[in-house]
């Protein structure tokens, strides 16, 4: 443990990708079950790096897969999370009036995260939650990994993105990418949402219902979702993916203190970096795999909004 003079864990996470030369090694720091306990990622040489700013969004080794960064482990009910508002933002259990979080409902049913490099900002309102008028939550963009293997805290794999839920919370946007581990012996048949009904029935439904439910136990009502609870498809979710990462350029380069008004920790040194070839590819390939907005994807000649024209385009550059 790092800070009482001994020496602290170490836990080797190496990117998913080859020749990035962003070999991670993933710090335990203070006790476990502690207010002090972090999770931190450094390089070899201990330099620290940020999972939310530092570790690249698009997989350069997968083509078309994206990281995904594990903040809670599947059959886990620590509820981890990154600190978005600490320096190197690592990663802690949250705390509600000092006391060290879990779910009360029981441990979760996937691995879940969040993608790096985005952002749900506050202040935008997604087209097709107009009628709700909610803004995003102020996190990095939340995913469901919905394969075989237990992942670890801040373990980072590369995914294949399948769908979407919205789900509306204490009056913000909270966004639920459905994803699959693009190592998982499953991930060949899944290329999408519908493909996740006919391979792995009920799998969707459990997600949502735990989702809508876990806050019960506190003695909150049942969350709501905004869609009509629909989970969409991969290029409707593909198009949620590249405004949050724009969203997430946006404040790295903010002028106007977005930073300071969300309390979030952003190094003024990333500005320099949106220029490099990681950042670039990043930005690219979302927008090369994203769609457009929900009413012209119901507008598509015989389409359903969770497969939309989109889709074989999205199915293309994720089946592998």
């Amino acid at each position: 443990v790092e800070g009482d003079g001994s020496k602290p864990e170490r836990r080797s996470s190496r990117l998913p990708r080859s020749g990035s030369k962003m070999d991670m090694t993933l710090i335990e720091l203070n006790e476990k079950d502690t207010l002090d306990y972090r999770v931190q990622a450094k390089r070899d040489d201990g330099e620290v790096l940020s999972l939310w700013h530092d570790v690249p969004l698009t997989s350069e080794e997968v083509p078309g897969a994206l990281h995904f960064i594990c903040e809670i482990p599947r059959c886990s009910r620590k509820k981890y999370e990154i600190a978005t508002d600490e320096d190197g933002t690592p990663i802690k259990q949250d705390e509600k009036k000092g006391k060290l979080r879990e779910f009360k409902k029981g441990d979760i049913l996937f691995n879940y995260g969040c993608f790096p490099r985005t952002w749900e900002d506050p202040d935008f309102i997604h087209p097709d939650l107009r009628e709700e008028g909610v803004g995003g939550d102020n996190d990095p963009l939340d995913v469901c990994e919905i394969g075989l293997r237990i992942c670890e805290v801040g373990e980072v794999r590369a995914v294949k993105v399948l769908g979407v839920l919205c789900m509306i919370d204490d009056g913000e946007a909270d966004w639920k990418v459905v994803v699959i581990d693009a190592a998982d012996p499953w991930a060949p048949l899944l290329n999408d949402i519908e493909d996740v009904d006919t391979h792995l029935p009920n799998i969707l439904h459990n997600i949502r219902e735990w989702f809508r439910t876990y806050k019960i136990p506190d003695g909150k009502p049942p969350n709501v979702f905004g869609l009509q609870e629909r989970f969409m498809n991969a290029a409707y979710a593909m198009n949620v993916v590249q405004e949050t990462h724009d969203a997430w350029k946006e404040l790295v380069i903010s002028k106007n203190g977005e930073k300071l008004k969300h309390n979030l920790s952003v190094p003024d040194k990333l500005k320099g970096r949106l220029d490099d070839a990681d950042v670039q590819r990043d930005t690219g390939m979302v927008k090369k795999l994203s769609n457009n907005k929900l009413s012209e994807l119901d507008r598509s000649a015989g389409t359903d909004p969770m497969m939309g024209e989109g889709a074989e385009m999205a199915e293309d550059a994720l089946s592998f």
